[in-house]
């Protein structure tokens, strides 16, 4: 993996070196805010080998006896699950052996409604994701998996199709589960849940998806190899320095850009990484993503001419594992035939570069982030790359990265309109 800062103005990032520096100095040295939370740091080579030999184990039972998994969780304890399933598995009609689908992300009716419908008939086990079991949206879809599987399986049944990944020994779900005898895997407490994919949090229902774990952990242990060292030559400081400089200098918003459909869930658990890390105290980037071509059509107008608040981290993949080519038409209607003999992916290729220059040019900086391919050794480097850059970035612009008291706000109001006792 590379990064191409050569799209962006860098004569000033001389000023911000010495801020950089000593920021990721802070975090190597876990001396700085939140640092009871960065266990995820050194978590690629120091993890319990036990509970990971259990995760793969829990992972074939499923495969072998579920038609469905369902995956139950919100925020860190679903984005970093969904980014990369979507994005290691193919387009049309999976091979995989067990679907896994996803639920208590939100609290519609209709989609629980659909989504016990459409398990009736299928054999499926469950995984809910909770460090307290107390959270609104998964518990509230807990509930009614839980009832239906015992309805399905009976309660013994039940037990051996539930799977519960929460706190290591308090909260209401550790309670239940050891009450039930549900199979249990642990929440770190070292770890926030926008960091938490390299835990049980995300192992397990990754695995159950086919993704190989051995793979994704030493992804992670490639980006803490490249990404712990103390240099502007790091990517990883380079582009927290470069984004506080373009912030500094009137960018507000942050747009991560795509080529391909299978990267947008990676934007979205990008979002959460920066939006909850360093949106606080009045400060931060907003984070916000395009999926590109598709997105040339409806909000590139404006990117192009709009207000130059914005800046683009663009993810490049540099080989396709599968491609296809344009051939001739007799009759040409559609006026391709200046195409014929071109891959498909070299089409792709040059509506990035177009739309770089076109967007450089009309005063939006370009960072572009440079991917060999798609697959989940690369895909963890990338995340560690990111959780890196977070941690470093929050540093410099003042802000505790590894918190979000604003996430409460919500739920306070929520909590009183419903009713719940204590508020």
């Amino acid at each position: 993996m590379k990064v191409d800062f050569s799209n962006v103005n860098l004569d000033n990032i001389g000023k911000y070196e010495e801020k950089a520096l000593a920021a990721f100095e802070s975090l190597m040295n876990k001396d700085g805010a939140g640092n009871d939370f960065l266990g995820w740091i050194d978590r690629p080579v120091d993890y319990d080998k036990d509970e990971f030999e259990r995760i793969k184990k829990a992972a074939a039972r499923i495969r072998e006896n579920s038609d469905v998994f369902v995956s139950i969780g919100i925020g860190g304890s679903y984005l970093g699950i969904k980014a990369i399933d979507v994005a290691c598995d193919t387009y049309f009609d999976s091979k995989r052996d067990t679907k896994v689908i996803y639920a208590g992300n939100q609290i519609s009716s209709q989609y629980m409604v659909e989504l016990l419908d459409y398990l009736k008939d299928k054999d499926y086990s469950v995984n809910v994701i909770s460090k307290s079991g107390t959270t609104t949206e998964p518990a509230i879809a807990f509930r009614f998996l839980k009832e239906a599987l015992e309805e399905k399986y009976g309660k013994e049944g039940a037990k051996e199709r539930i799977f519960a990944t929460t706190d290591r020994a308090k909260g209401a779900l550790k309670e239940l589960a050891t009450n039930e005898g549900y199979e249990t895997f642990v929440v770190p407490d070292d770890i926030g849940g926008r960091f938490s994919v390299i835990s049980a949090v995300g192992l397990l229902p990754l695995a159950v998806a086919g993704v190989d774990i051995d793979e994704f952990m030493a992804g992670f242990a490639d980006g803490r190899e490249k990404y712990t060292v103390k240099s502007m030559e790091n990517d990883a400081i380079k582009y927290a320095a470069a984004r506080n400089m373009l912030h500094e200098n009137g960018k507000e918003i942050e747009v991560l850009v795509n080529y391909e459909p299978k990267l947008q869930y990676i934007a979205e658990w990008w979002k959460q990484l920066y939006g909850e890390s360093e949106g606080k105290d009045g400060k931060g980037i907003f984070p916000a993503s395009v999926n590109n071509t598709t997105d040339l059509h409806s909000v590139g107008q404006m990117i192009q001419d709009g207000k130059r608040n914005l800046f683009e981290t663009v993810i490049e993949v540099e080989s396709v594992d599968k491609d296809i080519e344009i051939k001739e038409d007799a009759d040409n209607l559609d006026g391709l035939n200046y195409l014929a003999g071109k891959d498909m992916s070299y089409v792709n290729k040059q509506a990035m570069e177009g739309t770089t220059m076109a967007h450089v040019e009309g005063g939006v900086p370009n960072i572009r982030i440079k991917l060999d391919r798609v697959d989940e050794r690369k895909l963890a480097e990338l995340f560690y790359f990111f959780e890196i850059a977070v941690g470093v970035s929050g540093y410099i612009l003042g802000v505790n990265p590894f918190n979000q008291p604003g996430v409460e706000a919500y739920k306070t109001a929520m909590f009183k309109l419903l009713g719940k006792p204590g508020y």
